[in-house]
C-alpha cells in the first residue's frame, strides 16, 4: 500500500466505493442531453472528455446531485411547514475541489450544463474562487505573489460573506470576476447570482478547515462537495501538457500576462512548467489541497488518461 493509499484508507469506511463499471450502469435509461460539439466547448485544455465519459460518469453524477437538491428543498419546505413559517428554501450549493490541472474546472462547467437539464434543477450558476483571490497589487504588498493559489492568497472573509448571502436567500449576490488572461481581478466586473436552484463553487481550497476554531469554514456553507482526485505524478504530466498547449495558444496573445512564455523553446517551456509545478503547485497540493479530500461528500478518482475509474460516495 502506498503512502497516499494509506492516507485515505481510514476514511473509506465512511464511503461507498463504486467501481467504474458499476457506476456506469447507473446511467442505463438516461438520455445524453449534450451533443459532441457542446462537450468540445466545455472541455478544458488537456482534458480527454468525450461522449462516453459524459454518459457513463457525469450524467449519473448530475442526476444524483439533482436528487440531493430536490430532497434538500423538500426538507426545507417541510421544516418551514412544521415551524408554521413561509418556505424560505435557499440555493443548493455544490463544491468542486482538487489540484491545479486535475480537470475540476471542466467538471464544474459540465455539471452546470447537465444539472440544468434535470427538471428539479433548471437554474444553475457557476462561481470560481479565483474571483476571491486578492488582487495582484495586494499579493505583492503582502509579499505572497509567489504563493498565489495557497490559502493565504484568498480573501476568505469575502468568500464566506458571499456564500452566507447565497445561503441566506438574498435575491442577488455578486462575486468578483477574475481574468486568466490578465492573471488578476478585473475591477468593477462581477458575476451576479440571482437565487438559482443550484450554485456550483469551484476552487482549489474550498474544503479547507477554518483558520481558527470559532471561525466559519467555507465548507460549512456547502450542501454537497466533490473532490477530484488523481496520482500527483499524473497531474504533473497534465500540468506540463496544458502549459505546452497554452504556450502556442492563450500565451501567444500579446495581452496575456504569460505572453513572455510564448517565446520559449519546447525544452525551456517543459522545464519552466516543471519548475512551477515542483516549487508551487505540488507543495500546495500536498500541504493544503490533498488533506481536504476526506472532507468531501464524493471523491472522483481519475486514471492516467483522465477517465474516472472509481467513485467514493459518503454514506448518509
Amino acid at each position: 500500500m502506498s503512502a497516499d493509499e494509506a492516507t485515505i484508507a481510514p476514511a473509506q469506511s465512511l464511503y461507498r466505493e463504486i467501481g467504474r463499471g458499476e457506476w456506469a450502469r447507473l446511467a442505463a435509461g438516461m438520455a445524453q442531453p449534450l451533443s459532441e460539439t457542446e462537450i468540445v466547448q466545455i472541455r478544458g485544455l488537456g482534458d480527454r472528455l468525450d461522449m462516453a465519459e459524459v454518459s457513463q460518469v457525469y450524467l449519473p453524477l448530475s442526476r444524483l446531485l439533482s436528487l440531493y437538491a430536490k430532497s434538500t428543498k423538500q426538507l426545507g419546505a417541510e421544516t418551514s411547514a412544521f415551524l408554521h413559517d413561509a418556505d424560505s428554501t435557499t440555493p443548493f450549493v455544490v463544491a468542486v475541489a482538487g489540484s491545479v490541472a486535475v480537470g475540476k474546472s471542466t467538471i464544474a462547467r459540465l455539471l452546470r450544463e447537465l444539472m440544468s437539464r434535470w427538471p428539479d434543477t433548471p437554474r444553475v450558476e457557476l462561481v470560481t474562487t479565483d474571483g476571491f483571490l486578492y488582487p495582484n497589487v495586494e499579493l505583492e504588498r503582502r509579499g505572497i505573489m509567489a504563493r498565489k493559489g495557497f490559502p493565504e492568497s484568498y480573501d476568505r472573509r469575502a468568500l464566506v460573506s458571499f456564500l452566507t448571502e447565497v445561503k441566506s436567500g438574498a435575491p442577488e449576490v455578486r462575486a468578483p470576476f477574475y481574468s486568466h488572461m490578465r492573471y488578476d481581478i478585473v475591477p468593477d466586473a462581477h458575476v451576479t447570482v440571482r437565487r438559482p436552484d443550484v450554485v456550483i463553487v469551484e476552487g482549489l481550497n474550498v474544503l479547507q478547515p477554518p483558520p481558527a476554531p470559532h471561525d466559519v469554514a467555507v465548507s460549512d456553507l456547502f450542501d454537497f462537495s466533490i473532490y477530484v482526485d488523481a496520482d500527483p505524478a499524473h497531474i504533473a504530466q497534465w500540468y506540463v501538457e496544458r502549459f505546452m498547449a497554452l504556450k502556442t495558444g492563450a500565451f501567444a496573445n500579446p495581452s496575456s500576462f504569460f505572453n513572455v512564455f510564448s517565446h520559449l523553446s519546447d525544452d525551456e517551456a517543459v522545464q519552466t512548467a516543471l519548475g512551477y509545478w515542483n516549487d508551487i503547485n505540488l507543495p500546495n497540493l500536498m500541504e493544503n489541497v490533498l488533506p481536504t479530500r476526506g472532507r468531501a461528500s464524493l471523491v472522483l478518482q481519475k486514471a492516467a488518461d483522465h477517465t474516472v475509474e472509481r467513485v467514493l460516495l459518503r454514506k448518509l
